[in-house]
């Protein structure tokens, strides 16, 4: 039996980071037959500064009225850009766009609203699949989350299937989940009757780098350093973790918008980072503590396991132990990307990637777009 072909997955995540997360798999949707190369390629300044303001221009719109005219400026600007980052990259990696059967193409989320009892939900992720096809000469998967809303679900998390897969791969049960700390926090467990479960646990990355930004110190709280200068307020993060959502039974979802850095003002900059650390390590113990089952593994991916100090908040306050997904062999900074790349896979064969026990979808979806070249 014949390898299947490579297939491509593009990921830019909410945290903001100007990073365009590339990576090729071969897979046929059910399991993961090779890694391929991986890396990033970054934005151009000018479009981080453009997509800033459209993050602040979406917030402002809120899903009322006409959306704002830089929605579809920005949105043939990613569009070009991550079809040439591709395409650039792949030449660097030494494959060619034949080599490619498709690209799973997420696009740049810029806003998430949750269902309510009294709101429908609803998602803008920013990505022109169309002319992304056109421009690599590939089929394009994308728009992977509209089609779960229409259907009452959460639209997020879409990674449980993927690491599921991964899971799998190295025979974890029940005592281990996935959590991957990007801006916002999200979680894969599946129970010893094999349902699948992923839910948002809350903040991760992004209160924490919007307040190092606020105080001019950076871009990110390089190593954990600023928030282990600090002290966290206990008595603040109790009243903090007492948020509806974290008493709310899953599936659940957030927009990065949902937990803003401002649970810190009146903090100085160290205390205030160390407050939004605990807060996103507390926010995983409530979820944690929330499976049916006890866990005792958490593996780690995303950007938020390269913040010392957030790890170890995680692994203390959630009274767990922590494994790096990297100590596995998986790679930790690209398992988003590779999870779209086998999203476009399950779309292609008419594989749901979505489930009642992920987005709250009443039965397992098809989720993803498809444009021909």
């Amino acid at each position: 039996m014949s390898q299947p072909r490579w297939f491509a997955g593009l990921m830019t995540g909410t945290v903001l980071d100007g990073e365009i997360d590339v990576a090729l798999i071969r897979t046929d949707g059910h399991e993961i037959t090779e890694f391929g190369p991986s890396g990033m390629v970054p934005y151009p300044d000018r479009l981080r500064h453009r997509l800033a303001e459209c993050v602040e221009a979406a917030a402002a719109w809120d899903f009322d009225g006409p959306e704002p005219a830089i929605f579809g400026e920005l949105e043939i600007e990613i569009t070009i850009v991550q079809s040439d980052a591709v395409i650039e990259f792949l030449k660097a990696s030494r494959f060619d766009m034949t080599d490619i059967a498709a690209i799973g193409f997420h696009g740049q989320t810029i806003l998430h609203r949750a269902p309510t009892p009294k709101l429908a939900g609803n998602t803008r992720q920013l990505g022109d699949g169309a002319l992304m096809a056109a421009r690599t000469g590939t089929k394009v998967v994308y728009d992977f989350r509209s089609a779960d809303m229409a259907e009452g679900g959460q639209g997020a998390p879409l990674c449980p299937v993927y690491h599921a897969a991964l899971l799998n791969r190295h025979g974890f049960g029940p005592e281990a989940a996935i959590l991957n700390l990007g801006g916002i926090g999200n979680i894969t467990w599946r129970s010893s009757t094999g349902e699948l479960v992923g839910f948002d646990t809350g903040p991760a990355n992004a209160p924490i780098d919007d307040w190092i930004r606020r105080h001019g110190a950076g871009t990110m709280d390089s190593g954990g350093k600023i928030a282990a200068t600090g002290s966290v307020d206990e008595s603040k993060l109790s009243r903090l973790l007492e948020h509806p959502y974290f008493k709310a039974p899953f599936p659940k979802s957030l927009d990065r918008l949902d937990f803003a850095s401002s649970m810190a003002n009146g903090l100085s900059l160290q205390d205030g980072a160390a407050l939004l650390t605990a807060f996103a390590a507390g926010a995983v113990a409530k979820a944690v503590g929330s499976l049916p089952e006890r866990i005792s593994n958490l593996i780690l991916c995303g950007g938020g396991r390269h913040n010392p100090a957030l790890v170890k908040a995680i692994a203390s306050r959630a009274n767990v132990q922590v494994t790096m997904a990297d100590d596995l062999g998986w790679r930790g900074d690209s398992l988003e990307a590779e999870c779209f790349a086998f999203l476009a896979v399950r779309r292609l064969a008419d594989l749901p990637g979505s489930f009642p026990g992920t987005t709250g979808v009443p039965a397992p979806l098809i989720a993803g777009r498809i444009a021909a070249p």
